[in-house]
């Protein structure tokens, strides 16, 4: 879903990237409009005013003509003036009229003069402009057909994005069937896990029960871990330090405690039916090396298990076939809450049961290894 999400944000930037050109491209085009329109303005301008400018012309060429010709007059009245003196004098305030409309003529031509180069000068700077317009409009163009190959570029690089993101979504959508049989598989998985363990609670439930029947039997007349059913004995209250010797002073407090805790597992017929083997474990301490408290944990073990033989009790029950002993040097010490080895409590003889549940074993192993 983050991937998808990651490819609608690109989608977008480049949706709103082509839309933000699109809308440059529409401002040059409008730009580019207002100047053509412009130039055609003035283009229409400039044909007006060189037609007033020919009007002009063609008035001042009358108006050149009848200057010629009064120029003819003149020269007529001045020989008809050389001619006749009197007329002249007759004529002299006529001829002042007319030198003034001479001079009025030739101020009207000097203006006129003047107007044509205003124009003429107005009609180059135009011609500029229009050549500058011209650049410009060029400049336009090319930058215009600039953006319109940049256009071109990111649609089809979009148009290539398009088909990338329908790949992923087709690619996503088997991920997600696949997701969908996995967790189907997943549940059906945890359906029969839920159902082993409830097999496997079942079948370790065994020991539970018996060691529950075995403290019911007991009625407190000997202590026994209430985890694994097993009976404790002090090492320092059967041995010497250092000896596998059985202490003369312990046997009578061992054959009561063995008495009390295997009569209790024989005469209880749902405990017995169960029982496999009595087990005497020896232990030590951390103190020494390995092998040294391996050889010492199994000697008293052995002593242990010897005198238990010599018991009529042991003999009138057939228990012999049962007993087993074994050492276990410092391998399981006793320690307290913060992890620290209790020396003292690690030194032990401890007499346990198994129970005839090696069929179930072999069933919950068959469990834990199924696939």
């Amino acid at each position: 879903m983050l991937l998808k999400k990651d490819n609608n944000s690109e989608t977008n930037f480049w949706l709103s990237y082509a839309d933000l050109m699109a809308g440059l491209l529409f401002v040059f085009i409008l730009l580019i409009g207002a100047i053509i329109v412009k130039s055609i303005v003035l283009k229409s301008s400039l044909a007006s005013k060189e037609n007033s400018l020919e009007n002009s012309l063609q008035t001042l060429l009358l108006r050149n003509e009848e200057v010629q010709k009064l120029k003819k007059l003149l020269s007529v009245r001045s020989v008809e003036l050389n001619a006749t003196k009197n007329e002249l004098h007759i004529s002299k305030n006529s001829l002042k009229l007319k030198t003034e409309e001479i001079i009025n003529l030739n101020n009207i031509l000097l203006s006129k003069n003047m107007k044509i180069d205003d124009f003429n000068n107005k009609i180059i700077i135009m011609q500029n402009l229009l050549n500058e317009s011209n650049a410009t409009i060029d400049q336009q163009n090319d930058k215009l057909q600039k953006y319109n190959n940049k256009v071109l570029i990111l649609s089809n690089t979009l148009s290539k994005k398009d088909q990338i993101l329908q790949l992923k979504d087709k690619k996503l959508l088997k991920l997600l069937h696949a997701l969908e049989d996995k967790e189907t598989q997943y549940d059906v998985l945890v359906e029969k896990l839920q159902a082993k363990k409830a097999k496997i609670k079942s079948l370790t439930g065994i020991k539970i029960k018996v060691i529950a029947e075995l403290k019911h039997t007991l009625k407190g007349k000997v202590s026994i871990d209430p985890n694994s059913g097993s009976l404790r004995l002090s090492s320092n209250i059967l041995f010497d330090k250092g000896s596998a010797a059985l202490k003369n002073s312990a046997k009578k407090e061992l054959k009561t405690l063995f008495i009390n805790y295997v009569g209790a597992l024989t005469s209880n017929k749902n405990i017995k039916n169960q029982l496999d083997r009595i087990i005497i474990e020896g232990h030590t301490d951390s103190d020494g090396s390995y092998l040294y408290n391996l050889n010492l944990s199994q000697k008293r073990a052995y002593a242990v298990m010897n005198y238990l033989l010599t018991l009529q009790f042991t003999k009138k029950n057939h228990l012999k076939a049962l007993l087993v002993a074994s050492g276990r040097s410092y391998l399981d010490p006793i320690k307290d809450t913060n992890g620290k080895e209790i020396k003292g409590a690690s030194r032990r003889i401890e007499i346990k049961f198994r129970l005839k549940n090696d069929d179930a074993m072999q069933e919950i192993n068959k469990i834990l290894d199924y696939e």
